[in-house]
C-alpha cells in the first residue's frame, strides 16, 4: 500500500472510531445504555461500520457533528439506531417503573422522547411538513405520507411476507429489520382485562400519535366492549384521546384485519366544536348527549359514570347499524347482507372546574354504500373534490385534522405564482378550476395581491373544500334528521327551545 493510501485509510479508521465513540456516548445519555455495556457496544458498532461502506465513507463529515448531536443521518438509519437502542425488554422495564413511579402520562412521554432520541419518531422531517389552521379545521400536507387512491393497493401495502408477522401492525414488527422496524419500542397496555400494547406513529399527524393494538391478530370491530376498552385506556392515560374507525372498507383505517384504535395528546377540532342540542335517556339521567354542530354527524356523551356511556353508546350503536333510510341513501347492509354502517368512537376525559372529571365519547355515523353516481361510496369525498383529497375519509379527518397528499405542495406553489402573476389558470392544472375561481373572488378587484394574501386565500379555499368533503360525509343532511334518529329511541332534548351551545 503506498504512503497516500495508507495515510488515508488511517484517517478512515479515525473517523470511524470518533464517531462509534460519539454514538456510545449518545446512547449512554438517551437511550438506557449501561455503562458496564460501552465496550461491548463499541465493538458491535466498529464491525458494523467496517461491514457498511457507504457509512464509512461519510465517516470524516460524519464525525465533526459527534458526539454532540447526532447527525440526521444517523438519527434516521434504522440499523445503526436499531444496535445502538435498548433490547425491548429494558425499554419496557423503564416504562413500566416511571408508570408507577409517576403515573401514565410521564411514562408515555418518556416513552415518545426515546423513539424521537433512536430515530424511530422521524420528528425533523414531520416539523418541515406544512401545517396550517382555517376554516374550524387544521390542515397537514404530509410529504412522507404516500397517496393512495386505489385502497386495494393500498391493502397490498400491509402484507408482511417472509416474516412472524402477520400484518403491519402486529407486535411481531419489533425489530423486523426489513421494514425498518428496528428501533420500534412498544408498552403493553391493558384494557378492560385483555393484552393490548401501545406504540408511537414514526410519522404521526398530530402530537404523540400513536396506535394502541390488540396483541391478538383478530379482526377489527366495533361493539360495547369497544367503548370500555377506550375509556379504560383514557383512565389509565388522561391526557390522550383514543378512538378508532369504524371497521368497514372504504371510510378510512386500512388495516381491517388487525382490531387496533389511535389516538394521542391533541385536542381535535371536533372535540372543540359546541353543542347544538343536548338530550337525556329517561333512564340515564346522570349522562347527556349532545348533537355536534360539526358538518359530519356527530353524537357526544358527557357523563362521570362510564358504564351509563357504554350503555349509550351501545343503544345509538346497535339502532344505526340497522337503520335504513332510502330518502336519505342508508342502506344498513349490502345486496349481499354485508354490514354498512357503523360509528367511530371517540373517548378522553375531561377536567371539571372543581377539580373532578368526567368522560367524553363521541360517535361519528358513518355509513359505506355505493351507488352509480358514487362508486366509490356515497358518504364520501364527492369527485369534484378529488383535486384535494381523494382517499377514504377516516377517524382522524372525520373529527378535523385532514391529512391531504404531498403533491400539494408542488400543485399549490404552482397556483400562488400563476395568481401573482396574474396569469391564467396553468394547463397542467385544470382539475383546479374550481378552487382557482373561488381563489380569484375572494382575492377581490386587488390589483396586484401580495404573496401573503395569496398564500392565505389558497389556504382557506383548501379548508372550505375539506369542510364540505366532511358534509359529504354526513350520513344526516341536517342536524333536525339527526334529532330525528335520537328521538326514535327514547332521548328527550334538554330544552325544545333554542339550540344551546356548550
Amino acid at each position: 500500500m503506498s504512503d497516500t493510501a495508507l495515510r488515508g485509510a488511517e484517517a478512515d479508521t479515525s473517523a470511524v472510531l470518533g464517531i462509534v465513540d460519539g454514538l456510545v456516548t449518545y446512547a449512554r445519555a438517551n437511550l438506557l445504555l449501561d455503562p458496564r455495556d460501552e465496550d461491548w457496544m463499541r465493538n458491535r458498532m466498529l464491525e458494523l461500520f467496517n461491514a457498511n461502506e457507504e457509512l464509512c465513507s461519510r465517516a470524516d463529515l460524519l464525525a465533526k457533528g459527534l458526539p454532540e448531536d447526532v447527525p440526521e443521518v444517523l438519527l434516521n438509519n434504522d440499523e445503526v439506531m436499531g444496535a445502538l437502542s435498548a433490547l425491548p425488554s429494558r425499554v419496557e422495564d423503564e416504562f413500566g417503573r416511571l408508570r408507577a413511579s409517576d403515573g401514565g402520562m410521564e411514562a408515555m412521554q418518556w416513552l415518545y422522547d426515546y423513539g424521537v432520541a433512536n430515530g424511530y419518531i422521524k420528528l425533523a422531517q414531520l416539523n418541515r411538513n406544512i401545517r396550517f389552521n382555517s376554516a374550524g379545521l387544521v390542515i397537514t400536507i404530509n410529504t412522507a405520507k404516500p397517496e393512495f387512491t386505489d385502497m386495494r393497493k393500498a391493502a397490498r401495502g400491509n402484507s408482511v411476507g417472509g416474516s412472524f408477522a402477520q400484518c403491519t401492525i402486529c407486535h411481531a414488527n419489533e425489530g423486523l429489520a426489513s421494514r425498518d422496524k428496528r428501533t420500534l419500542r412498544t408498552a403493553q397496555v391493558e384494557l378492560d382485562g385483555s393484552p393490548w400494547f401501545w406504540q408511537f406513529s414514526p410519522y404521526g399527524y398530530f402530537r404523540q400519535h400513536g396506535i394502541c393494538v390488540n396483541r391478538e391478530h383478530t379482526p377489527m370491530h366495533v361493539d360495547e366492549s369497544t367503548f370500555r376498552h377506550l375509556l379504560d385506556f383514557v383512565s389509565q392515560f388522561p391526557g390522550y384521546f383514543l378512538g378508532c374507525n369504524a371497521a368497514l372498507p372504504r371510510i378510512g383505517g386500512s388495516v381491517l384485519a388487525h382490531d387496533h384504535y389511535q389516538g394521542g395528546g391533541e385536542v381535535m377540532p371536533m372535540q372543540r366544536a359546541v353543542a347544538w342540542k343536548r338530550f337525556l335517556l329517561p333512564e340515564a339521567d346522570d349522562a347527556v348527549l349532545e348533537i355536534v354542530d360539526w358538518p359530519a354527524t356527530a353524537l357526544r356523551i358527557r357523563s362521570r359514570n362510564s358504564a351509563q356511556i357504554v350503555r349509550m353508546a351501545e343503544l345509538i350503536r346497535g339502532a344505526w347499524s340497522c337503520y335504513d333510510n332510502a330518502d336519505l341513501g342508508i342502506a344498513s347492509h349490502g345486496d349481499a347482507g354485508e354490514a354498512q354502517s357503523s360509528v367511530s368512537p371517540i373517548a378522553r376525559l375531561i377536567s371539571e372546574g372543581d377539580g373532578s372529571s368526567s368522560y367524553e365519547m363521541s360517535l361519528i355515523l358513518r355509513n359505506n354504500a355505493v351507488s352509480d353516481q358514487y362508486p366509490l361510496g356515497v358518504f364520501h369525498a364527492h369527485p369534484e373534490y378529488f383535486f384535494i383529497k381523494q382517499e377514504p375519509i377516516g377517524l382522524i379527518e372525520a373529527m378535523g385534522l385532514f391529512v391531504l397528499p404531498g403533491r400539494l405542495v408542488t400543485q399549490l406553489g404552482e397556483l400562488e405564482r400563476a395568481l401573482l402573476a396574474g396569469n391564467a389558470l396553468p394547463g397542467n392544472l385544470a382539475e383546479f378550476r374550481l378552487a382557482w375561481d373561488e381563489v380569484r373572488a375572494d382575492l377581490g378587484e386587488q390589483a396586484v395581491p401580495d404573496e401573503y394574501a395569496v398564500r392565505e386565500a389558497l389556504r382557506r379555499e383548501v379548508a372550505g373544500i375539506c369542510r364540505r368533503i366532511l358534509g359529504n360525509i354526513a350520513v344526516f343532511p341536517g342536524h333536525a334528521e339527526t334529532e330525528g334518529f335520537l328521538r326514535e329511541l327514547g332521548f328527550v332534548p334538554l330544552s325544545d327551545g333554542a339550540p344551546s351551545e356548550g
